[in-house]
Parts: structure tokens; C-alpha cells; sequence
């Protein structure tokens, strides 16, 4: 994108921020927001083995505006821009990713919503990216009681690190929801990918999060493939996550979690079935990982709470089931020192490495009502690769260090100031790397 149509983007998100006027005339209405922000990251590598040291570095902008969301109807924008350069990496171009950038309005007494442009689609989870259209029709809100709402959209899948869009994609699909009090909400969405003709994907959607005060919450959310890569790829269950958490008192925690994804190129499949491609098995089958696992959290006394738990993860369709025991203590003025203390370990067993503990220290403290200061260490990282012969890959690395220190400073009521620094020790390389930021929010 040039930097001059950047420049048009970045100057109408702040004209829209700095004049929308904020009049709350009901208690449905969201108010206005708008934040800038601008983070600069360098890094420096260093190979053990006496190598030549390599050195990365990024330039980001942010650029982020939402108009009030009126319940009674009327005209809303949102704009979400991301804007990178890379001054270290020659002949790497930059790059503009838009989550965000529709004109919308409501009409009939705001039954009826009408949304247009770029948007993510959150009732519709990780499918929700679209540029086109959405026609919503809404239940009235009353006051304690339930609002379903039903919708139906089309148009284009977004290209996620620049602008423009996915080359002959198209999806479309609908979705119906009921919000109850607070945030309650149930959602079935059904979302179609077409590409070039075929039917890359077609998707069942669930979310539900459901709430009892402040003792019980549980959040669901689920994706069931109807069709996919163009009917080669078997339906079923593609992605479930459950999180479930009770209070039974002002002391007790409890909290399950279980998460099951199958990670599948539908895209790659379908394309290989336009050129008349062999599909590989291994491709159908895709990437599946599992986790199951629970914790308790004991409030000891006022700002001191410790915690244990157990889960067990599968990293990969063939990999074994690893066990992960965890215990930890968090505590905000930490005996009345002002201090803000966290310490975890994560004890991994089980697969074919051998046993190892990660461990996480923060320490953090207010040297002043504007300005805090906080220093961590961790240990056993682990790394996501992309291997083309067995897809993704989880590597573990118990040997790694990280240390590192943050100041957060905050400039009157509107703007802050972050620094950050690491220091990463592995067996293989050395790594420093430092980002600052500036976030200016209008109010």
C-alpha cells in the first residue's frame, strides 16, 4: 500500500475519533474509543558455534477507532489498521493488515443493522473474517431478559498480511443468536468457503458462554466440518474448547479446561484438486493436538493466593500424551512491600524427552503513581515450526533461559510509554532483543 493511501487511512481514523461526540442517551449504548500506537523491536542473534550474529528489526503502527454504539439505531464506523516496516530486512516490503475497516448503521428503531467493508465477525470465532456485507435483524433489548438475533453475510476472505483479498474465495453464511444478561450469549453460525467453484469448506459454528454471578462461568466453542477440500477431507469435529470455572467461596477456585483443534489446509487441498494434484494422506489427516487438565486456587489470605493443577497434552496426531503438573503463588504488596510477585513451575513428563521443569518468576513494583517497573525469568520455552513433509512441529527446549525487565510509564491521563528488554540463552544462539512503545489514546 503507498504510503500516501496510508497516510489518507491514518488521517480520517483520527478525524473520526477526535470528532465523534459522545451521547449515551440509553443504558444499551457502547461508548466511543480510538488509540494510536507506535512500537519499535530490534533484535540480535548470536549462533554459540562462533557464527556470523544476525540482527531483525520492525517498525509497527496501530491505528484503532470505534464510533458509540447506539442501541436505538444510527451511524457507526470501526477502523482497526496495523501498518509494519522492516528496516533491517532488504527487500522485505511493507505490510498493512486490516482487522477492522466498515461504515454501519441501524434502522427500525435499530431492529435492523446493516454493516459493509472489512470486518471480523466475532460471533463466528476464527471464520469471521470477511470484506462485504452483513445483514443483522434484532430482537428488542429489554432489561434481564433474553434478545436473539439473526444474521446473514457474503463477500470476500480478507488477505491477512496486506490489503486485498483471497484470490477467487469467496464465503458466505448466517448465523443465529440469543444474548442473555450480562455476558451470556449462544451462537450457531454456518459459514461457507468457496473457492474457484468448489466448496473448500463448510462449517458449523458454536459458542455459548453461560454465567451464574460470580460463582460459575462456562465458555464453549466449537467448529464441526460439514465439507471440506472439496469433499476429500472427512466431516466431523474439527476444533472444541470448554472452560469451566467455579467459586464456590470467597476462598476456593476451580477451573477445567479441555481443548481438541485438528489444524487442516483446506486451501492447499482444494487448490491441488484444481490442478489435478495427488493429495498426500498425511494432508488429509492434518495436525491434531488435545489437552485436558484442571487447577485449584486457594486464597492463603488477603492478596496472597496459591495454586496447583494437573493436565495432559497430545502435541501432535502421533505424538505421545505428555503430563504437566503445575503449582504456583501469585500476590499483589507482597507481605506490604509494595512488591507484585508471581511464581510458577511446570513439571513435563512423559513422551520421549525426558523430564524437565519451566519456570516463571515476575517481580514487579510502582516506583510511582505513573511509573512501573517489573523484572521476570523463564525457563524450558518451546518453539512452533512448519515442516513441509510432517506439518507443524513442537519443539521443546529445557534448556533455554530468558530473563527480562519492562517500564511502563504513563503520560498524563491519554498516553503511555512501554519498554521492554530480553536476554535469551539457548545451546544454539545468544539473543537480545528491545522494544518501545508510545499508545496515545483519545479520550
Amino acid at each position: 500500500m503507498p504510503d500516501r493511501r496510508l497516510s489518507c487511512v491514518c488521517a480520517l481514523a483520527m478525524l473520526l475519533a477526535g470528532s465523534a461526540v459522545p451521547v449515551f442517551a440509553q443504558s444499551g449504548d457502547l461508548p466511543r474509543w480510538a488509540r494510536v500506537s507506535f512500537f519499535a523491536q530490534g533484535s540480535s542473534m548470536t549462533p554459540t558455534d562462533g557464527g556470523a550474529a544476525s540482527s531483525y528489526s520492525v517498525v509497527t503502527t496501530t491505528i484503532a477507532a470505534e464510533s458509540t454504539r447506539r442501541s436505538a439505531g444510527g451511524f457507526e464506523y470501526g477502523l482497526n489498521l496495523t501498518f509494519g516496516q522492516y528496516p533491517s530486512s532488504v527487500g522485505r516490503g511493507q505490510r498493512v493488515s486490516i482487522y477492522d475497516a466498515f461504515a454501519a448503521g441501524s434502522l427500525m428503531n435499530g431492529h435492523l443493522f446493516v454493516k459493509a467493508g472489512q470486518m471480523w465477525l466475532t460471533d463466528l470465532g476464527g471464520l469471521g473474517a470477511i470484506g462485504g456485507g452483513l445483514i443483522e435483524y434484532r430482537q428488542s433489548r429489554t432489561a434481564g431478559h433474553l434478545r436473539w438475533r439473526a444474521a446473514g453475510f457474503g463477500g470476500l476472505e480478507p488477505e491477512p498480511l496486506t490489503v486485498g483479498y483471497a484470490s477467487n474465495i469467496t464465503k458466505y453464511g448466517g448465523y443465529v443468536a440469543v444474548d442473555g444478561v450480562g455476558a451470556e450469549k449462544h451462537v450457531v453460525g454456518y459459514v461457507v468457503v468457496r473457492n474457484s467453484g468448489l466448496t473448500e469448506r463448510s462449517v458449523v459454528t458454536l459458542t455459548n458462554f453461560v454465567q451464574a454471578g460470580h460463582q460459575f462461568f462456562l465458555y464453549q466453542a466449537a467448529e464441526v466440518t460439514i465439507n471440506g477440500g472439496a469433499g476429500q477431507v472427512p466431516a466431523g469435529l474439527g476444533y472444541f474448547f470448554v472452560n469451566a470455572h467455579a467459586s464456590p467461596n470467597d476462598r476456593l477456585d476451580l477451573q477445567m479446561t479441555y481443548h481438541r483443534g485438528q489444524a487442516i489446509d483446506f486451501r492447499t487441498i482444494t487448490e491441488d484438486i484444481l490442478r489435478g494434484r495427488p493429495i498426500p494422506a498425511r494432508m488429509l489427516d492434518g495436525y491434531l493436538f488435545e489437552s485436558l487438565g484442571g487447577r485449584v486456587t486457594v486464597a492463603v489470605r488477603k492478596n496472597l493466593r496459591v495454586y496447583a493443577g494437573y493436565s495432559q497434552d497430545k502435541n501432535g496426531s502421533t505424538s505421545d500424551a505428555i503430563n504437566r503438573v503445575s503449582f504456583g503463588v501469585s500476590s499483589g504488596n507482597f507481605l506490604g512491600t509494595g512488591l507484585d510477585l508471581n511464581v510458577s513451575d511446570y513439571r513435563y513428563s512423559g513422551g520421549t524427552n525426558p523430564s524437565y521443569d519451566s519456570w516463571w518468576v515476575s517481580v514487579g513494583r510502582n516506583l510511582s503513581p505513573r511509573v512501573y517497573v517489573s523484572g521476570d525469568y523463564t525457563s524450558s520455552l518451546s518453539i512452533v515450526r512448519y515442516v513441509q513433509s510432517s506439518g507443524l512441529v513442537i519443539e521443546t527446549r529445557p534448556a533455554t533461559k530468558r530473563m527480562g525487565g519492562t517500564v511502563l510509564v504513563h503520560v498524563g491521563r491519554t498516553a503511555s510509554l512501554l519498554f521492554t528488554f530480553d536476554h535469551t540463552q539457548d545451546t544454539n544462539y545468544t539473543e537480545n532483543r528491545l522494544l518501545a512503545g508510545l499508545t496515545y489514546r483519545f479520550q
